[in-house]
């Protein structure tokens, strides 16, 4: 009998992730139910007929009465930890854990971590295009938008699993130990989650903190915050820095992305000059990458490669088109201010910026002044449109317009825009009071665009 038959199982949250994870445990013939916040109106019409088809016990718009009946709750990402009826459940004997540690438990494969408040879907996209030249059986998984669950049960013993992992994945994380853990960056963000940056710092050192003296930590040498997390591991630690030489791990030298090993041999991966991703963020991502696939056993020369043909992805800092001289770019995936602030300086010349959205809790005081003169306007919608005009003008920044929507925003933008000025998608704000995710946000900006005549 496998470990999950006939255990009492409840799923929370209906995403991606839930759906994976109630599918998985279905399969594996535990006793199911599932829960979520929207009413039943709300759900898809397929997926509660599947469901009910399998006689599962469906808690929609409501939560359950006697959590006594539950062996074990797996939470979808969004769903905090602190709930009332989670931790009535926690109480009463149900252990709490996520998706995540849930595939790592029962799935297969070898597992490489990312994580960060910026750069993790580059760099995770960027390790698995890595991986796959070198021929190994690769998973691109995560918060990247796959399941960990729906590809780990099934994965092969010597797959590996490249893992985009969020704060809210990792925060409920127990046993999960990665082969290589990455920790990107950290600057504040989910603080309406994690309420201070010591709570959202200690849920990213979760990625580490199993790891044995065999396995891989790898960290922004650049950034403090980051670099500190070296603290909560035993594993080796591999330092990558776009500033400074290093006697061991990943740096610039001259120009080139270079690798040094423990015996001291550098290993040449590619110039900077013949990165296809704009910016030194993504430089940032480049060393980060490289450090991760050569030390799971990838040759240079193979990583090299493989990062020269990279062209980025869908949503981050991704060219639309050109109409009348005016540049389009969309950033949607710039959902905190620090990413923004990456996107402004990325892109040359003058930019038209279209910001705001759901309310993270987020201060935006470092974004305007980070404009440095090439923010010619701020085309603002969703709930922190106020909040940042606001911020905006007490720093000097008056030029703020307030949209309604975004077709609003892109036709006001290209109205004021002059030939070889950028309208840039970047909201420094998650998607959430508008739309469903930040790619369908995207999507609607590169189709109001697509209207104007590209």
């Amino acid at each position: 009998m496998n470990q999950m038959e006939n255990k009492r199982v409840l799923v929370v949250g209906m995403g991606k992730s839930g759906i994976a994870a109630a599918q998985a445990m279905i399969a594996l013939g535990a006793d199911v139910s599932v829960q979520d916040s929207k009413h039943e109106s709300e759900m898809d019409v397929q997926l509660i007929n599947f469901l009910r088809g399998k006689n599962v016990t469906c808690y929609f718009g409501c939560e359950p009465e006697d959590m006594s009946i539950f062996d074990l709750l797996i939470l979808s990402p969004g769903v905090p930890p602190t709930l009332p009826f989670l931790l009535e459940g926690k109480e009463k004997g149900a252990e709490i854990v996520g998706e995540l540690e849930l595939a790592y438990r029962l799935g297969n494969g070898k597992y490489v971590a990312i994580t960060g408040t910026n750069g993790k879907t580059t760099t995770t996209t960027l390790t698995g295009e890595i991986f796959k030249a070198a021929k190994k059986k690769t998973y691109v998984v995560g918060n990247i938008g796959v399941a960990v669950i729906s590809m780990a049960i099934s994965a092969e013993k010597d797959a590996w699993l490249i893992t985009e992992t969020s704060s809210f994945q990792l925060e409920t994380t127990k046993e999960f130990r990665p082969e290589v853990s990455a920790v990107l960056n950290l600057t504040p963000d989910h603080l309406n989650r994690h309420k201070t940056m010591d709570q959202y710092r200690l849920a990213k050192a979760k990625t580490m903190e199993n790891q044995s003296e065999n396995q891989y930590a790898v960290l922004n040498y650049d950034d403090d915050l980051t670099y500190r997390l070296k603290e909560y591991t035993k594993a080796t630690v591999v330092p990558f820095s776009r500033l400074s030489e290093l006697e061991f791990g990943a740096f610039v030298k001259d120009g080139r992305i270079v690798i040094r090993d423990k015996s001291g041999k550098l290993s040449d991966i590619c110039g900077i000059s013949e990165l296809q991703i704009p910016g030194a963020h993504n430089v940032e991502n480049v060393l980060a990458a490289a450090a991760i696939a050569y030390f799971s056993g990838i040759d240079a020369e193979t990583i090299g490669k493989a990062v020269r043909a990279f062209t980025g992805v869908e949503h981050r800092i991704e060219y639309v088109g050109t109409v009348d001289g005016i540049r389009f770019v969309n950033d949607s995936k710039g959902t905190n201010p620090d990413s923004s602030i990456k996107a402004v300086q990325a892109v040359e010349g003058n930019i038209l910026l279209i910001a705001g959205g759901y309310d993270k809790g987020a201060d935006f005081k470092e974004l305007i002044e980070a404009f440095d003169g090439k923010v010619k306007y701020m085309l603002l919608l969703g709930k922190t449109a106020l909040k940042l005009k606001e911020q905006a003008e007490a720093l000097g920044f008056t030029k703020s317009i307030l949209c309604k929507n975004m077709d609003e925003c892109v036709s006001k933008a290209y109205e004021l825009a002059e030939k070889g000025d950028t309208v840039l998608l970047s909201p420094a704000c998650a998607s959430w009071d508008m739309y469903t995710c930040f790619e369908q946000r995207g999507e609607h900006f590169k189709n109001c665009v697509h209207r104007l005549g590209i």
